[in-house]
């Protein structure tokens, strides 16, 4: 029986884990870094729809401040890029920026 237990919690915690990361995966957004201002800590970015703070359009083009100064160093102008973004008392701040794959 306390086989059957421990089956079935290893079984719903490998369920738990695929989809916070299938969730994960979904914030992700796709963008295209149109300006950079690092001494302002800022990104203007062409983007898709940002499902998690409701804004369905696509084709958007936005400034955002960054979580990190650090992560404008990583990209330039024209970049392909995927980003995650939440709302925070300075507005709009991006909390992850990557190169596009």
């Amino acid at each position: 029986m306390k086989t059957n237990k421990l089956a079935a919690m290893i079984v719903s915690l490998s369920v738990t884990l695929l989809v916070g990361g299938a969730f994960a995966q979904a914030t992700m957004v796709n963008g295209e870094v149109k300006k950079i201002d690092e001494a302002a800590g800022k990104v203007t970015l062409k983007h898709g729809p940002i499902k998690n703070l409701d804004m369905d359009e696509d084709g958007m083009t936005m400034v955002f401040r960054v979580q990190d100064p650090a992560m404008l160093k990583q990209v330039k102008v024209g970049d392909k890029v995927q980003f995650e973004a939440e709302r925070a008392t300075a507005g709009i701040t991006i909390t992850k920026l990557q190169k596009g794959k």
